[in-house]
């Protein structure tokens, strides 16, 4: 069952933030496919959000209510590749399936191409083993570029890929 999407938001990340980011940062399952490690108490929480979610270029929580559920981030490129920025995200286990991700990841797309003219494509990095993820992109409009056979370490082990991408020239679904 989807949420309605009205109650889905992203703003960027309070101190406040640290019991409820802590609720799916400082779960294994949530973390698994993701860069950063699994956090282990409510003082890393509050120092992740101070030191890295609220000085980042482009993270936003995504809200259902005020509540912090999960996040969005965008790295955009600079020099020659300001053309790009890569995507990432993650929700809390008990909002899995409820279109709270896909959701989220169409709001971002509309505001990092107006927040930087400059980028043209945005990409996201899929393990094949991370089909959830791979759903959600694909609902949200992204197309999958191809298989990147044995591209990078995650949490020690070497992955295959998917690149996945969308263009600002494409049609972003209505929500």
């Amino acid at each position: 069952m989807e949420i309605d999407p009205t109650a889905v938001s992203l703003r960027p990340f309070r101190i406040s933030d640290a019991d409820d980011f802590l609720s799916f940062a400082g779960d294994d399952r949530v973390t698994r496919f993701l860069r950063w490690k699994t956090l282990a108490s409510r003082e890393e929480a509050l120092a992740t959000i101070r030191d890295v979610c609220i000085p980042h270029p482009w993270r936003r929580t995504v809200c259902v209510g005020d509540r912090c559920v999960g996040f969005v981030s965008m790295w955009p490129g600079s020099g020659d590749d300001r053309c790009r920025a890569d995507i990432g995200y993650g929700v809390a286990r008990e909002w899995w399936g409820k279109g709270v991700a896909t959701r989220a990841v169409r709001m971002a797309l509309s505001q990092v191409f107006g927040d930087f003219p400059d980028v043209l494509r945005i990409q996201a990095f899929v393990g094949v083993d991370n089909k959830a993820s791979q759903r959600v992109l694909e609902k949200a409009g992204f197309t999958r570029d191809g298989l990147l056979r044995k591209y990078a370490y995650l949490k020690g082990d070497l992955q295959d890929l998917y690149l996945y991408s969308f263009l600002s020239t494409d049609i972003v679904p209505a929500y």
